[in-house]
């Protein structure tokens, strides 16, 4: 329970002491670092004892609310450590006093509490009670600041997401209709007992589409760039970061343990959202002019490799796909938190108004280029891997097409990534930009601590990618026999 209580504790501290922005820093940045080492003892017991289950207030499963890591969700609690934890060191130099004054770092704490609970629940409703905490702490903090655009892009982001909600709540309504449960495990059982008459797929429609436009997948993801630009940079990190991959968890959860009746049809419409994604996302990557709305659409574009993984339903392709999540993780937030460093240091998020960086910031450069040679695959760095995994994957099922509209995909992704590295770093800046004021030394280390940490990460990755496929594979064999999750939650085989 750690990884939820100690970020409550922390923001209801910031909130008792309101308007305190130094205590608010001090005490999330505590939070984050308790955080950080509560997910890596959690991991580190799931990965040596297995799944753990707990019964909260002593009602055993299926009648209380339970609590269970296993190694999907321990591996994504730690996701959620690493990049809070670097959002929220590079947020004490990059945001301004009003919003720091005005509940920054508590909602930040609220956010991590709601995705640490997506990620270690075992009841469904639970799971919709946390994707809620999420949604009105990621609301205000896309409104907060209170700017035209940050308004539009919050109003399309929240009307998208009560869509979301109600999809959501039908699903479960009907689940407990039909079983009378809505512990997860319990779930699982009554579902692969459930005969014809029962519309499990119709049912696992409703939860396609809720997780899917979570997720920002196609044809729902117009919210996501429309929105993911307009906060401050660390805000538009953390959410690139972890946000959407809370829907890809819930999808793969779901997908994996409880919608298995008829994979034919279910993964098959998955695998075809997932081609369309890819070639959406990286298109409208390609089409845009200015760095945020660039990366916003490579998220989306991505996304679509790890549902892919998903659709396959095989060991190699879900390893693939989670191996894949951990590496966009780190290499999405890395790349937002550069994007914040290039506007502060050139005066802007449009390449028509950027240029030069190479000369006067090299770091810089090279700190912008690993991640983005990652992010497009290119060996041997961290999503070079992933990506060889699921093409093999896809070359065993003999689906060729999909292999070459991944390959394409990735292209793409690598032209779009080198327009940003030719208009911000290699072309020469146009006349009449004024260039903002050096940073202190203090600003420096704030700003480029955390990236650094960030690509120290990928390269662990890139460098140790054999043992991080083989704790994927083990995660991937955690999903695909549910009957460990079963046992471990009711303590009986199914």
């Amino acid at each position: 329970m750690l990884p939820i209580l100690i970020p409550f504790l922390m923001a209801i501290l910031s909130i008792i002491n309101w308007g305190n922005r130094v205590l608010h820093r001090f005490l999330a940045l505590a939070g984050s670092v308790g955080l950080l080492f509560a997910a890596l003892a959690l991991l580190t017991t799931v990965s040596e004892q297995g799944i753990l289950s707990s019964n909260t207030g002593d009602w055993p499963a299926p009648f209380g609310i339970v609590l269970v890591a296993d190694l999907p969700g321990a591996i994504m609690v730690l996701m959620a450590a690493i990049v809070g934890l670097a959002v929220l060191v590079y947020s004490t130099a990059s945001l301004d006093e009003a919003r720091e004054r005005f509940g920054y770092y508590p909602l930040i704490l609220i956010l991590l509490m709601g995705m640490c609970g997506a990620f270690l629940t075992g009841d469904l409703f639970n799971l919709y009670v946390w994707f809620e905490i999420m949604l009105i702490a990621s609301f205000a903090l896309l409104a907060l600041g209170g700017s035209r655009a940050q308004l539009e892009g919050s109003v399309k982001y929240f009307a998208l997401n009560l869509l979301v909600s109600a999809f959501f709540l039908t699903g479960i309504g009907f689940l407990y209709g039909m079983t009378g449960s809505l512990n997860m495990a319990a779930l699982a059982q009554a579902l692969r007992a459930a005969g014809p008459e029962q519309p499990v797929t119709t049912v696992a429609i409703f939860f396609m589409i809720a997780f899917g436009i979570k997720a920002a997948m196609f044809p729902l993801y117009f919210w996501l760039p429309a929105s993911y630009h307009t906060p401050p940079v660390a805000v538009s990190a953390i959410f690139a970061g972890l946000l959407t991959k809370v829907g890809v968890y819930a999808m793969i959860r779901m997908f994996t343990l409880l919608f298995v009746q008829d994979t034919a049809w279910t993964h098959g419409l998955l695998l075809v959202g997932a081609a369309l994604t890819m070639l959406s996302g990286v298109l409208g990557a390609v089409a845009r002019r200015e760095i945020r709305r660039i990366l916003s659409f490579n998220i989306i574009s991505h996304i679509g490799y790890i549902v892919l993984g998903l659709a396959l339903y095989r060991p190699l392709a879900l390893a693939g796909a989670w191996l894949y999540l951990i590496h966009h993780v780190i290499v999405m937030a890395t790349l937002f938190l550069v994007s914040g460093i290039v506007q502060r240091v050139g005066g802007s998020f449009r390449l028509a108004r950027l240029g030069g960086l190479y000369q006067r910031h090299p770091g810089l450069a090279l700190l912008f280029l690993l991640p983005a040679l990652a992010l497009s695959g290119v060996p041997p760095l961290s999503g070079f891997w992933p990506k060889l995994v699921l093409l093999q994957a896809m070359l065993q099922d003999g689906l060729w097409l999909l292999a070459a509209i991944a390959l394409l995909v990735s292209l793409l992704t690598l032209f779009s990534m080198m327009r940003i590295w030719v208009g911000a770093f290699w072309s020469q800046a146009p006349a009449g930009v004024v260039t903002p004021a050096p940073m202190a030394s203090v600003e420096r280390r704030m700003l480029y601590g955390p990236v650094l940490a960030l690509l120290a990460l990928t390269i662990a990755i890139s460098v140790f990618s054999g043992p991080a496929f083989e704790l994927t594979q083990r995660a991937a064999e955690q999903l695909l026999n549910p009957q460990q999750y079963i046992v471990a939650v009711l303590g009986e085989s199914p």
